[in-house]
């Protein structure tokens, strides 16, 4: 009986001391975190061009708002754009594109935008669904014959919709984060065998892979190479100079999934021994780079003097208009208010792409075809939102909002990666709509 204490005792601290160890680890980091912007209203921002005298009172409050959110949330940086009056009525940058570097977030500075791509790969649906070029109930097999027939059909709606069944993965450990696509059907290898997780058109679930469907089916109907496509009809002629995709062939400066990555044990030590002690410098991103994101409170070296670390982010060519692009508040901002005045596609087809359509059971999913939609109170009166809020591997980075009939649009980028940017995309829109309903 006493060996048999004595080896649970020792099973027990085995097991018991790296639990202590990561629970020290973890106390430490929130002892040791400082806030990022200690003076919300000393941070620094960046204006393109001054607000209309219109909508000065509103971009006070809006950006008071800001600030708030920035002591709140300990934000690194922040960057929003309002769409209101027919015109980007207010673009501003707030904070730090990159912590160690201090390099600031300006209007231009581009953010990736993640599920949020769906978004502006709908428009391109939209365009050619005007053109007669796509039609939602065919079957993806009439424009993407690269993908095997199922035991059932499988049309473009219910994948836009989320409803084709067709699987995804699960966050970062997906086989696409360590490939490189320059057209989408590239990807299918790594899917399209996969059996249907469902019949579709019975359930709602959310599938990147779906949406790398949608793009190759955007890619076969307008024959021309989807980025082209999407670059020549929908980015240039809305002005959306600084939206683009993830290259195929350009090195990612992470140098995730790259034969020249260091092995992980080398990555570890460098991050969490050599840099913390000044033996190793962290090489900045190039000043080209979109805005660095972080998760806060664990990771290497940055856990220790701001209490985020950046995201490793792998290379998301593959994933072409599932997540893929890059992109602006104002460009965004730009292609909301193109949305809502019928100027890009028609205003029946808006409708369609922003109406949520029904299971097999009858039931509303709540989305349309890949727009979430939210009923919101706004000014006082009821108002049907429209958007997307931008993920990766599940983390929250961005919100675009069109709030109906008041023509209202807002965008909100953030380099933390889960920020509450859809109730701040909220309390900016309120800001403008007073004086809007005056």
């Amino acid at each position: 009986m006493p060996r048999r204490r004595a080896w649970l005792r020792w099973m027990l601290m085995a097991i018991g001391l790296p639990v202590v160890a990561i629970v020290g680890m973890l106390l430490l980091m929130s002892v040791r975190r400082p806030v990022v912007h200690p003076n919300p209203q000393a941070i620094p921002s960046a204006m393109q061009t001054q607000p209309s005298p219109q909508w000065s009172g509103a971009v006070d409050r809006a950006r008071q708002i800001v600030r708030t959110a920035f002591a709140e949330q300990n934000l690194p940086g922040l960057s929003v754009a309002v769409g209101a009056g027919g015109e980007v009525a207010w673009a501003e940058g707030f904070g730090w594109a990159d912590i160690k570097t201090g390099a600031p977030i300006t209007p231009n500075t581009r953010f990736r935008i993640g599920t949020a791509s769906s978004l502006l790969t709908s428009a391109g649906v939209g365009l050619l669904l005007d053109g007669g070029k796509l039609a939602l109930d065919d079957e993806i097999q009439k424009y993407v014959p690269q993908f095997p027939k199922k035991p059932w059909p499988v049309t473009l709606r219910q994948l836009m919709a989320h409803m084709g069944g067709v699987i995804t993965d699960t966050g970062d450990d997906g086989p696409l984060f360590l490939q490189r696509c320059e057209q989408p059907v590239q990807a299918l290898q790594h899917f399209a065998g996969d059996a249907l997780l469902f019949e579709p058109g019975t359930q709602y679930r959310h599938s990147k892979y779906g949406w790398i469907l949608v793009s190759a089916a955007v890619e076969s109907a307008s024959t021309q190479p989807f980025l082209s496509f999407m670059r020549e009809q929908i980015f240039k002629p809305l002005r959306m100079d600084h939206t683009g995709a993830e290259s195929a062939t350009e090195e990612n400066p992470d140098k995730i999934g790259e034969p020249a990555e260091d092995p992980p044990i080398a990555t570890f030590i460098h991050d969490v021994i050599l840099v913390p002690l000044g033996v190793a410098e962290n090489t900045p991103p190039p000043a080209s780079s979109p805005a660095t994101i972080y998760s806060p409170g664990m990771g290497p070296h940055a856990s220790f003097r701001y209490g985020l670390h950046p995201m490793r982010l792998k290379n998301l060519s593959c994933y072409a208009g599932s997540m893929a692009f890059l992109s602006t508040p104002s460009d965004l901002a730009r292609f909301g208010l193109a949305m809502h005045n019928g100027t890009l596609i028609k205003p029946a087809t808006v409708r369609l792409l922003q109406t949520s359509p029904l299971l097999k059971s009858g039931q509303e999913t709540g989305h349309g075809l890949d727009w979430d939609l939210h009923p919101v109170t706004l000014a006082g009166k009821p108002v049907q939102a429209a958007g997307h809020d931008g993920e990766f591997m599940g983390r929250k980075v961005m919100s675009l909002r069109m709030f109906g009939e008041t023509g209202i649009v807002v965008a909100v980028m953030s380099s933390l990666e889960s920020a509450d940017t859809s109730s701040l995309a909220l309390k900016i829109a309120e800001a403008f709509a007073q004086p809007a309903s005056k």
